[in-house]
């Protein structure tokens, strides 16, 4: 990895998607708690707080906005479209990308066909410039992957200038490794699995790059336990943590102290430093979010931290993808 300054206005603040040719800001605003997801996200967020996130976002130097269909049952998707509207319009260089989600166990075709078509409306979007194929290490390969399946039908929407670029968006590393070699994507986006405390994602994000493809990293404080300097939850990746994960959290925090910032700062750098990785999305659902994760991204940190960080990673049986 490589340090390079993120300031906005900086060089390195805006930059092309690999696989694309979107321009995007090193941070994304993530639409995961936007439409109140209390149950992930430990508080209710009501439509007016979330609608002034968006609005918030799109009055900072934040360029690139992340949703998905499934998000509170397309809530998420709504309060995006309400704020754009009440913009009157997206503003200019603002790329809003979401992901096709199945409807129960409807993973097929015409629901991919169908999912872009409820995203458009609900976004009030005439242009999806990336959709993702999202979460699908959940369903049967060989049905996913079928003529006429929901990969198909995504490459298809694409070719036909239906929507923009398609990217893959999982989890589980083992199955979504299986669809990146497919080759038909465009970009990848991981999430909870390239953070201080847990690597999984290290050989996709390395195949990914090798192939030229844009890489996003989505949950950089794991569920929480990275984003607080004191307390916090115990779980990593909405799981309970072992015990050496806690302590490596205990130790990383303590050692941000001595080097005058905390984890939740060393977290987001953590991904934004790493030059394969074009944007890094963070959740966000208070207006107050948005100026805090710009502030912290800017933030200077001592070359020392990341080597000393480095020394406290837990063992990779600790990791969400251990084998």
């Amino acid at each position: 990895m490589t340090e390079a300054s993120y300031a906005p206005g900086a060089e390195r603040w805006l930059r092309t998607l690999p696989g694309t040719e979107l321009t995007v800001s090193a941070v994304a605003l993530g639409g995961g708690p936007l439409g109140s997801m209390p149950e992930l996200f430990g508080r209710e967020v009501s439509a007016e707080e979330g609608v002034a996130t968006v609005l918030a976002a799109f009055d900072s130097p934040i360029r690139f906005v992340d949703t998905a269909n499934g998000y509170s049952d397309g809530e998420s998707e709504r309060r995006i479209g309400a704020a754009i509207g009440l913009w009157e319009g997206l503003p200019e260089g603002v790329v809003v990308a979401t992901k096709v989600d199945p409807r129960g166990a409807d993973y097929s075709g015409q629901r991919v066909r169908q999912s872009v078509v409820e995203s458009r409306a609900r976004l009030g979007l005439d242009a999806l410039p990336l959709v993702h194929l999202h979460d699908p290490e959940g369903h049967d390969f060989a049905t996913m992957t079928a003529p006429g399946g929901a990969v198909d039908t995504l490459v298809e929407l694409r070719d036909s200038g239906v929507v923009g670029r398609i990217g893959l968006a999982g989890g589980r590393v083992q199955e979504i490794a299986r669809y990146l070699d497919l080759g038909v994507f465009d970009v990848l986006l991981v999430h909870n699995r390239w953070t201080l405390l847990d690597r999984s994602a290290g050989p996709l994000v390395a195949e990914a790059h090798r192939r030229g493809m844009g890489v996003l990293n989505a949950a950089v404080y794991g569920g929480g336990i990275l984003a607080a300097q004191q307390g916090g939850p115990t779980t990593y990746g909405y799981r309970p943590a072992p015990p050496e994960m806690l302590e490596a959290a205990a130790r990383m925090r303590e050692a941000c102290a001595a080097h005058g910032t905390d984890i939740a700062t060393a977290a987001l750098q953590f991904s934004l430093r790493d030059e394969r990785i074009a944007s890094t999305i963070v959740g966000m659902s208070r207006p107050g979010h948005v100026t805090a994760t710009v502030e912290a991204a800017a933030r200077a940190l001592p070359d020392a931290l990341w080597d000393e960080l480095e020394g406290l990673l837990p063992p990779s049986r600790t990791w969400l993808d251990a084998e």
